[in-house]
């Protein structure tokens, strides 16, 4: 029987479209912070710093390990008697833990497994950087038996390689270690026979060497490891960079990369070949290699290598493993500087092995990060320092020098200027007016307030550098005048004043000046003398660093300054005289 189908469903009716959604009103994205901003400028490696007190010190005690390092007993004897040092700076208490930690095992000459890590310094000029590297390269290698070149200090100027020497020769006495030093002020056949001597220990892949540290500036170093036969930087356990700042922006002949590529194993091509193609554990096969190698001048007699040399040659000793366990060099770089640098590009030109950065400042505001502050760069300035300015007409500012000199009773002063000639002709300003001056108010008593003054620059032989430098620190010269030359860390204890005559160029070059105050925990003050049209440029360089506000402004009256006039007006007059009698003997030696 044939069922009729069911009728179809009627459809539903459609329903409305939903809405469409609006778009989303539009919206400004919060900006980064400063901080945010600030950190991509930074190196990874470095961005994390251990920001250490600058008036934190430790006192030196009679037993090791009680200060938290590792220095000996010969040491703090050295320390506490012959040198006078009761207690460790910021910076030493900071570097020392990390490079001799206290404890009984003395420290490594060689870690090929465990390389130690690098460390980055930034800390005031005068706050005892020297000594905070010092010290732990003497610890550790005095325990060597054979001599290697295994410390290696590198500075931007031959002063400052006579003042690390001096303080290295201090403090390893008793130990048997012999340093070195590279300038070029010595012949460069004088140097090698220090450096190396003779040995037939030269032909050895190992090496030759006469010293256990070498201080040396860069271009003398690299003409060593390109010209002296037995040179080798292959035993290096720590690779000094004081000054860095200074270093790695000038070139040197590209020392950098040079010195780098000096502590890597580098073997001729046969050597190598030999090394991947070896697969005799008994040696035989390695051995008929290493023959034709050295028949054909691709290797020497091996002697002597460091581990990491010895692994890239292949050398038998090692136990067969399925475990990497290459050997890596074991030296540590330790830069030091007032004003170390984070940039990328130049951290990672340096290769660094899992740097430490300690930087010896005050602790940031907490709102500093945003205020903007530009931590590529961080300056750091000595505790006990107090800086003023002085805003003056360009006519009246060696009369406010004068009034500073007699009025502070300053002792021992050293005053910058703009340059090498600006710098002579303000000393011998400084020489006729007190002249002059003693001339116009007689007596004992006048010639006793005398202030000597002496110009120290680079146009002076090392030896009258030298010269002065001694009279300077025994008391008999009050004031040098100099150039930007001798702010780079020369060492000259108890400077009371800073006076900067011209206003530096740089934030930088402000840094180092005032640094030759206020050193090792005295106190000091940095003056600056600011013509009028000067100011502008001067507080935009302050404030680069927002530092301008920690700068105090003294006013002087012009009663203060009235008594120097008449004196100045006649060392005026003679400062004419002199240079333009020196002219025409200049000129008729020419004609004659």
């Amino acid at each position: 029987m044939d069922v009729d189908a069911a009728p179809a469903a009627a459809p539903a009716p459609a329903s409305p479209p939903a809405a469409l959604l609006r778009l989303p009103s539009a919206t400004r994205p919060a900006p980064p912070s400063a901080a945010v901003l600030s950190a991509l400028n930074v190196h990874a490696q470095v961005r994390d710093k251990q920001v250490v007190d600058p008036l934190r010190k430790v006192r030196i005690s009679e037993e090791v390990g009680q200060d938290g390092t590792g220095v000996g007993e010969r040491g703090r004897k050295r320390l506490r008697g012959e040198m006078g040092v009761e207690e460790w700076f910021a910076v030493q208490t900071a570097v020392l833990p990390l490079l001799l930690p206290a404890s009984a095992t003395p420290p490594a000459l060689y870690s090929p497994f465990n390389p130690p890590r690098d460390v980055c310094v930034s800390a005031p000029t005068g706050s005892g950087k020297t000594l905070s590297y010092v010290v732990p390269i003497v610890e550790t290698l005095q325990h060597r038996v054979v001599t290697r070149l295994r410390a290696l200090v590198l500075l931007p100027t031959r002063d400052l390689v006579g003042q690390v020497r001096e303080t290295f020769e201090s403090y390893l006495k008793g130990t048997g270690l012999k340093v070195g030093v590279a300038t070029g002020q010595h012949s460069f056949a004088h140097e090698q026979n220090v450096l190396v001597g003779e040995s037939v220990a030269a032909d050895c892949q190992g090496g030759s060497s006469q010293v256990d540290i070498l201080i040396a500036t860069p271009g003398r170093l690299i003409d060593h490891l390109k010209a002296t036969r037995g040179f080798s930087l292959q035993h290096l356990r720590f690779l000094v960079v004081d000054e860095a700042d200074r270093l790695l922006t000038q070139s040197f002949h590209d020392w950098l990369p040079t010195v780098l590529s000096a502590l890597k194993p580098s073997f001729s091509a046969a050597a190598l070949a030999e090394k991947e193609n070896d697969a005799d554990p008994t040696g035989g096969r390695r051995r008929e290699r290493k023959t034709k190698a050295r028949a054909a001048g691709g290797l020497k007699e091996a002697d002597a290598l460091a581990p990491a040399w010895w692994d890239a040659e292949g050398k038998p000793g090692r136990v067969a493993s399925d475990v990497d366990e290459r050997c890596h060099g074991s030296c540590q770089k330790l830069l030091f500087s007032a004003t170390l640098s984070r940039d990328p590009a130049k951290i990672d030109a340096l290769h660094l092995h899992r740097p430490v950065y300690i930087s010896v400042e005050d602790a940031l505001d907490p709102h500093a990060e945003d205020e903007g502050v530009d931590h590529e760069l961080k300056f750091t300035f000595p505790a006990e320092l107090s800086e003023h300015m002085i805003i003056s007409p360009a006519s009246h500012k060696p009369l406010y020098l004068f009034h500073l000199l007699h009025t502070l009773s300053i002792s021992s002063a050293l005053c910058f200027t703009k340059s090498v000639e600006a710098a002579t002709r303000l000393a011998k300003l400084v020489e006729f007016f007190e002249e002059a001056r003693v001339a116009s108010l007689g007596g004992e008593a006048a010639e006793a307030k005398r202030v000597v003054v002496k110009a120290y620059s680079s146009e002076l032989a090392p030896g009258e550098r030298n010269k002065v430098l001694r009279e300077f620190k025994k008391g008999e010269v009050q004031m040098l005048i100099c150039s930007d030359l001798i702010a780079r860390g020369i060492d000259i204890p108890n400077v009371s004043h800073v006076i900067s005559y011209d206003i530096p160029a740089d934030m930088r070059k402000y840094v180092h000046r005032v640094g030759r105050t206020a050193r090792a925990g005295n106190k000091g003050d940095a003056w600056s003398l600011v013509e009028e049209q000067e100011v502008a440029p001067f507080k935009s360089i302050m404030s680069s660093a927002q530092h301008y506000a920690k700068i105090g402004r003294v006013r002087v009256k012009d009663s203060a300054i009235e008594d120097f006039v008449a004196p100045y007006q006649v060392a005026l007059e003679r400062l004419r005289l002199f240079f333009a009698t020196g002219r025409e003997r200049e000129r008729s030696t020419v004609a004659a």
